[in-house]
């Protein structure tokens, strides 16, 4: 069992700290803005490529497997609603090597969705005929096709810099112009589909080119990562802005599940509509090409709406195409400046991460997320080129709450919970399992890639805990399951059947079945490295300030006069 030595009960002063100005309606549709990005606008087409009818299942599935950790983050950010949450939960429940990790994890992901949005909206202002021709902004031929040009690039790092200045501005501006944004982008799908489905829409496509499921069960589950997960990911966006929500223990859990449900319906009801839209004609022979057109040219929707007499539809779809990206994109930069504030808080990194200005803005970290960003165009200059990537960084950092929120019942389970998982001795193993079966899915390419990603970034942590002397060493017990976690999940995606590289040496099914009992066998693992209760209520107490300020009521009044040492064991 590891001492506290280098989880200080000596709460943090900054000289300014978040502000907590954020309601319920704004860390809902934080959260939902999100979830409504690019991924409707592209998504939809490629899973019915990858998937054809099927595709429909994959939302479904994916819908089930993120509840559960939606579920999961919706305790944590209620419990401990602190800014930067994905990183903070892991480092209260395993110490600093965890919390880096899982910090590290979430910040890799959340930094490149707001570039992943701004070629999405490129992408499809791009189709229109005019924009084609006298202000084109994607290369049409050469090994650059389908790539940002010159144009298109000054485009991108305009955009970046408008969401830059939109989040400079604060927490409450941004919440607040978010809530116009997500209703324009969630009335525009609405729309979409009500319209496509009354002017066209034919049963017979959903057992047309092979059938309903013409790539068997592979389809499916190779839809989920190449757009439908990152499509339906985001969620937990007000998780990251907890530490300025104003009541946070009541307002967090309900803001995560509603948006969740919200979008899951509405991205199951898209795909059902873009398919029974398709013409038979197009679909007959396979799923190739369901628009009758190369998809790499055309936004979905905008061509589905010409062809079925919608212009005017495809002109309100143009203007979303900017607008819905455009949300997520300011939203991703937001999260990004969180996670850098929560990786600032560890004394390995740089302090400037997490300081503020007299408005409680996290400047320092915006700016540097913002740069980071701008610099994915350089080698990702397609929607397509990230999100793979982007997916299974996503799933690793869902990944570490499930963990983390079973290490938390045990060693700090008496602190007051407004919401609880139900039957978590089953809810949080499922959901683990999830998170890892998503990692499979991408395919070892990616895989791999992200295993190496990840060495990096603990490379980095290493050097700054030496060079400090913070005692970070004494708690590689706790995080020792990381490493063998992600070996093994490079090990199985080489024997597996997906992505570039595999072996295809796991039948099918019995593949599932080997992550599935990997997972469970790391999850418990995991859960037995906690730290003590007493490691965990220091490394707690040095967000109190954060986690007691939530309510503004006599008993947090009251709760605010107690030392950190009380807070951290209450």
């Amino acid at each position: 069992m590891e001492n506290a030595g280098p989880l200080e009960t000596i709460k943090d002063e900054r000289p300014a700290g978040l502000r907590r100005s954020v309601g319920f309606y704004g860390l809902m549709f934080v959260s939902l803005g999100s979830i409504i990005g690019s991924g409707w606008l592209l998504g939809a087409l490629n899973a019915a490529q990858v998937a054809g009818p099927a595709s429909v299942l994959s939302w479904v599935l994916a819908a089930c497997m993120l509840a559960l950790l939606a579920l999961t983050y919706a305790e944590l950010g209620a419990t401990y609603p602190v800014a930067g949450g994905s990183a903070r939960f892991p480092y209260y429940s395993h110490g600093p090597i965890a919390g880096f990790t899982a910090g590290w994890a979430s910040w890799l992901q959340a930094v490149f969705i707001a570039p992943i949005e701004v070629l999405a909206a490129i992408t499809y202002v791009n189709s229109v005929g005019w924009v084609n021709m006298h202000f084109n902004m994607i290369n049409k031929v050469g090994d650059s096709a389908g790539l940002l040009n010159g144009t298109g690039l000054v485009v991108a790092l305009i955009l970046m810099v408008l969401f830059t200045a939109i989040n400079l501005a604060g927490a409450k501006f941004l919440s607040d112009s978010n809530v116009i944004v997500v209703i324009w982008k969630t009335a525009v799908p609405v729309l979409a589909i009500a319209v496509v489905a009354w002017l066209q829409f034919n049963p017979a496509n959903f057992h047309a080119g092979g059938g309903f499921m013409p790539f068997g069960f592979h389809g499916v589950f190779a839809a989920l990562t190449g757009g439908v997960v990152f499509a339906l990911q985001g969620f937990e966006q007000a998780v990251q802005l907890a530490g300025e929500a104003r009541n946070p223990k009541r307002d967090l859990s309900r803001a995560i599940l509603t948006a969740m449900a919200i979008g899951a319906v509405l991205y199951a009801l898209l795909q059902i509509v873009m398919i029974g839209g398709l013409e038979p004609g197009n679909i007959a022979n396979g799923w190739a090409k369901p628009l009758g057109t190369d998809p790499s040219d055309y936004g979905a929707w905008y061509t589905l709406a010409l062809a079925v007499g919608a212009g005017w539809l495809a002109k309100v779809l143009i203007i979303d195409a900017v607008i819905s990206p455009a949300g997520t994109g300011v939203v991703y930069v937001a999260t990004t400046a969180r996670l850098s504030y929560a990786l600032g808080e560890e004394r390995e990194m740089p302090r400037a991460l997490a300081t503020t200005n007299r408005k409680g803005v996290p400047v320092v970290s915006i700016i540097v997320g913002a740069v980071i960003g701008s610099l994915a165009f350089g080698p990702f200059k397609s929607w397509n080129a990230l999100v793979s990537v982007v997916t299974g960084a996503t799933a690793i950092m869902y990944a570490f709450a499930p963990v983390s929120l079973a290490a938390l019942h045990k060693v700090d389970g008496g602190r007051p919970r407004s919401y609880r998982v139900p039957v978590p001795a089953i809810l949080l193993p499922a959901a683990f399992c999830s998170a890892n079966l998503i990692i499979y899915w991408g395919g070892f390419e990616t895989t791999w890639k992200l295993a190496c990603a990840m060495g990096v970034g603990l490379a980095l942590f290493a050097v700054g805990a030496w060079r400090r002397g913070t005692g970070a060493q004494q708690t590689i017990r706790n995080a020792f399951w990381i490493a063998p976690w992600f070996a093994g999940q490079v090990l199985i995606g080489w024997l597996g059947r997906y992505g570039n590289g595999s072996r295809n040496l796991l039948p099918n099914w019995v593949d599932i079945v080997v992550v599935t009992v990997f997972s469970l066998a790391i999850f418990y693992w995991a859960v037995s490295l906690t730290l003590t209760s007493e490691g965990t209520a220091a490394a707690v107490a040095k967000d109190a300030q954060q986690i007691e300020n939530d309510t503004g009521n006599d008993a947090a009044t009251g709760r605010r006069a107690r030392s950190p040492q009380a807070i951290a064991q209450s």
